[in-house]
């Protein structure tokens, strides 16, 4: 079992390889067809709506004392999760 900071400092460097695949895709983005783009630009969106939700868990989970991380644990991974799939769908949709 990991304690806190150990894994609120793993999430912060998944959010921070998220936050490159997003810019990455921000990139793809403006290299494709109008129609092609508004879709990126779609998803790229959602992206960031989740990112900043797992953001602000993060957030959250460094507020929070040390028997309620534990609690947070679980809505974390669940948004984690969340985001991850998102992000792997639309790096494979976008290649």
């Amino acid at each position: 079992m990991s304690t806190r900071e150990e894994y609120v400092r793993r999430m912060q460097e998944k959010l921070e390889e998220w936050n490159t695949d997003i810019d990455n895709l921000s990139a793809k983005a403006s290299e494709v067809s109008a129609d092609v783009r508004s879709e990126y630009n779609e998803q790229i969106a959602a992206l960031k709506v989740k990112q900043a939700a797992a953001s602000q868990k993060i957030d959250e989970m460094q507020k929070s004392g040390e028997s309620a991380w534990k609690d947070l644990k679980a809505g974390i991974e669940l948004a984690w999760s969340a985001i991850g799939e998102a992000v792997d769908s639309a790096k494979s949709r976008f290649k």
